[in-house]
């Protein structure tokens, strides 16, 4: 079977989570490539609800070997927290089902620190970011100054790497940003503690998915955050600290990319953001409110409500050149039921001047005013519908335009939040 990386085309949150899960019945191995506990999934299987950060989610499968790869920031006390609620709720975690690269880069109390404390003093031009130190860690990995998690666990390594770095970052902390510094043993001595619940979990994660290529065993790549907020490719600055594009995977996990044999992207029927940054469709009236009220369009990680607006094929068309798409998971299309009409943005005006692709620079794109094509909504509950030919007509034709626009075929239609509330067209594993 073909290995399938999985992408959000949007800024992130399009529930690539669930449709991770389910597309996890046909992996062995679930790799996670990039991101940190910046951003999380948010699962309903059989009416339960799961929120996960780090882990992926096919640890809910059992016979699945989840991977945490080298291309993803780790804060230690947020993934052991995260294995003690899903022990909490009879789900065994091992070495048996979750492994972590010794490569991967550990977030440390004082990414956290500065991550906040920047913020603060950047006011009212903040980011808006979570504050979970992500942007920071990434910092000192590529200023070689990181802690690893080959480090974490060998204690004089990782005294010997702190005694090292923290003068540099008290010194931040305290004479430039006005906060306050680190004693090293309030931090050696739970960290040490964390390290030696890891240590078992630690493994050379690119060996681990090279032995499951060769063996013909079917792997899926995950990222976390969208297309739009890559670090190269989204709306910079208003973008995360990694590369979630499908490229990121190879780099991410460590395996070669032609290895990576299907890209799926994940699409919101709708669009959304959270934080600050440009977004060219957002509503701020009362369609905008029933997309948040009836998405339940808050972050799983922060909270904060999620700006809300109409599709974006601009956004959509990008995401396709970038990840070389090969097909399309739509999510939350009964998020859109009663809507009339529906609305996606076909192209941006910027004075006299129409434009198809997403502009490099915030002022011109700040200048740019979506172009709309109007198509009829629907008043019928979709939600218990399993096959595409029995979706309301208005529905398939919204659908239809979308796989027009993106050139693109629609393989998954997410009618629901619960697992079963799907319509598989065309399996990506297929």
């Amino acid at each position: 079977m073909p290995n399938v990386v999985v992408v959000g085309t949007q800024w992130g949150d399009e529930g690539k989570g669930k449709i991770v899960d389910l597309l996890t019945e046909k992996a062995k191995v679930v790799v996670r490539y990039q991101g940190g506990n910046n951003a999380g999934h948010t699962l309903v299987v059989g009416g339960e609800k799961f929120i996960f950060h780090l882990i992926p989610s096919g640890i809910l499968h059992p016979g699945t070997l989840c991977l945490i790869g080298n291309g993803v920031v780790l804060d230690p006390e947020v993934f052991l927290g995260e294995i003690d609620r899903l022990a909490g709720r009879g789900i065994k975690i091992g070495p048996e089902n979750l492994r972590v690269s010794e490569r991967t880069q550990v977030i440390m109390p004082y990414h956290k620190r500065l991550d906040l404390a920047r913020e603060r003093a950047k006011g009212a031009g903040k980011i808006g970011t979570t504050g979970r130190g992500i942007g920071p860690c990434y910092e000192d990995k590529i200023a070689r100054r990181g802690i690893r998690v080959a480090d974490l666990v060998d204690e004089l390594l990782f005294r010997a790497k702190l005694a090292e770095v923290l003068p540099e970052k008290n010194f931040l902390l305290e004479k430039f940003l006005g906060d306050e510094p680190f004693d090293p043993e309030e931090i050696l001595v739970p960290y040490l503690e964390m390290g030696r619940r890891l240590k078992p979990l630690v493994a050379n994660v690119s060996v681990l998915i090279d032995q499951a290529a060769k063996a013909g065993d079917s792997i899926l790549f995950e990222g976390a955050q969208g297309t739009h907020l890559d670090i190269d490719h989204g709306t910079y600055p208003y973008v995360t600290s990694s590369n979630p594009v499908a490229g990121g995977a190879a780099v991410g996990a460590g395996i070669g990319p032609g290895s990576l044999h299907r890209v799926l992207g994940i699409v919101k029927a709708y669009t959304t953001r959270v934080g600050g940054g440009p977004f060219p469709t957002e509503c701020t009236d009362q369609v905008g409110g029933h997309m948040q009220e009836c998405g339940v369009e808050f972050g799983s990680t922060t909270g904060r409500p999620r700006r809300c607006g109409w599709l974006d094929a601009v956004v959509l068309k990008e995401a396709v050149r970038l990840n070389g798409l090969t097909g399309l998971a739509i999510t939350k299309l009964d998020v859109l039921t009663t809507l009339n009409p529906v609305k996606i943005c076909l192209a941006y005006e910027e004075g006299e001047r129409r434009r198809e692709a997403m502009p490099a620079t915030l002022p011109e794109l700040e200048k740019c005013r979506p172009v709309y094509e109007e198509l009829p909504g629907w008043q019928e509950d979709i939600r218990g519908v399993r096959r595409f030919e029995d979706l309301p007509e208005a529905c398939r034709r919204y659908l239809k335009r979308v796989e027009e626009l993106a050139g693109v075929p629609v393989q998954i239609v997410s009618v629901g939040p619960d697992r079963e509330e799907t319509i598989i067209i065309q399996d990506p594993f297929i």
